[in-house]
């Protein structure tokens, strides 16, 4: 029997990093692992395409949550099990997301008893999110609403991880971890850097050993501040190709695109929690970039990064913003940056919506 596990955490918390990290935990001892990347976008993710890139086993379900796509979900995670022989199958949900606990655990285990082993469920959490809503509360130009979901997401967690340790000292470290077992008593916490790899192979001992109490914490799910937190958020989403006449640097375009909506979202006072873009050239070379917010430096994972004529651009926005403000900031700030560079742009797909639409 397979072992499912769900990974909840706000944008930019790291899951779809820890998903990789432990599926290559699992490898090392002699497993199988899956990926499954969830999104509400209705096209291609960055997220999906990146982990087929890296030789992940990789499905994508978009559309929606995971939360009310119950016989899409089985249907990829029967082919997982049955097809692919996968010990372990990892999900993650929409970084706004909660009650997930309750519309798939609780439903797996009721529609379709026996079938699926569930793991604890699991959420990820980046300590500059943290430090929001601990007693410091820090100010990360994100709207109050949001706490209610860094908080929720937390409370229905199982598990704990704090996430990229590698980006903080030791004592605030520890003082994190001993904030978040005091706050949450009932989860397990661990301390993780999914980058680096480091405490992976104690989770993954933990969620293969033991199985999901299916608790029922009462989490706020679809009250007035679930409401007001879902109507803070946007998502964009963007596919389009670049050609070159003479030379095109997919890091250079991207690094380039990326400032620019930065810049456009200080000058509109607004803010993005996850801007993901990945580029791929003509010959499957890859360069991915993600941004946490306005405050942050931009990540680059450039390894691919040669020369050429023409590319495919993802880009991926969740932003605190109104959709069409949102819009307009990011189709002027990519096609600014293709005129910059003196590429010619074909835009194949774009959507931008609200939560609450």
């Amino acid at each position: 029997m397979s072992k499912y596990a769900i990974l909840g955490g706000f944008l930019g918390a790291g899951k779809t990093t820890t998903m990789m990290a432990l599926s290559d935990e699992a490898k090392r001892e002699g497993l199988k692992a899956a990926i499954l990347v969830n999104d509400l976008g209705t096209n291609e993710l960055v997220d999906g395409s990146f982990t087929v890139s890296r030789g992940y086993l990789t499905e994508s379900i978009t559309g929606g949550c995971i939360c009310y796509q119950t016989e899409n979900l089985v249907n990829h995670l029967r082919v997982f099990r049955d097809e692919d022989q996968a010990d372990l199958i990892l999900s993650d949900i929409p970084g706004c997301g909660i009650g997930a606990l309750e519309h798939v655990y609780h439903r797996l285990a009721e529609q379709y008893p026996g079938e699926f082993s569930l793991a604890p469920f699991t959420a990820v959490a980046d300590p500059e999110r943290l430090r929001r809503i601990m007693p410091e509360h820090a100010d990360l130009h994100l709207p109050e609403e949001m706490d209610f979901l860094f908080r929720a997401q937390l409370q229905e967690a199982e598990v704990i991880l704090l996430n990229k340790i590698d980006l903080i000292t030791k004592e605030e470290a520890e003082k994190m971890l001993s904030w978040l077992r005091s706050s949450y008593p009932e989860a397990a916490v661990f301390a993780i850097s999914a980058q680096n790899h480091q405490g992976i192979d104690a989770v993954l001992a933990y969620l293969m050993k033991l199985d999901s109490e299916l608790h029922h914490p009462d989490i706020g799910y679809g009250g007035p501040e679930f409401m007001a937190a879902e109507g803070k958020l946007t998502w964009y989403d963007c596919q389009f190709h670049l050609e070159a006449d003479t030379e095109l640097r997919v890091r250079d375009y991207l690094t380039t695109a990326m400032e620019n909506i930065r810049q456009g979202l200080l000058a509109a006072n607004r803010n993005v929690p996850h801007l993901k873009a990945m580029g791929e050239d003509e010959d499957g070379h890859i360069v991915k970039a993600s941004l946490i917010g306005v405050d942050y430096p931009l990540q680059l994972d450039a390894a691919g990064d040669v020369s050429c004529r023409s590319a495919h651009i993802i880009v991926n926005a969740r932003a605190a913003c109104e959709p069409d403000l949102l819009k307009k900031i990011c189709d002027d700030a990519l096609a600014r940056a293709a005129d910059s560079m003196k590429l010619s742009m074909k835009v194949e797909f774009t959507e931008c919506f609200g939560m609450t639409d």
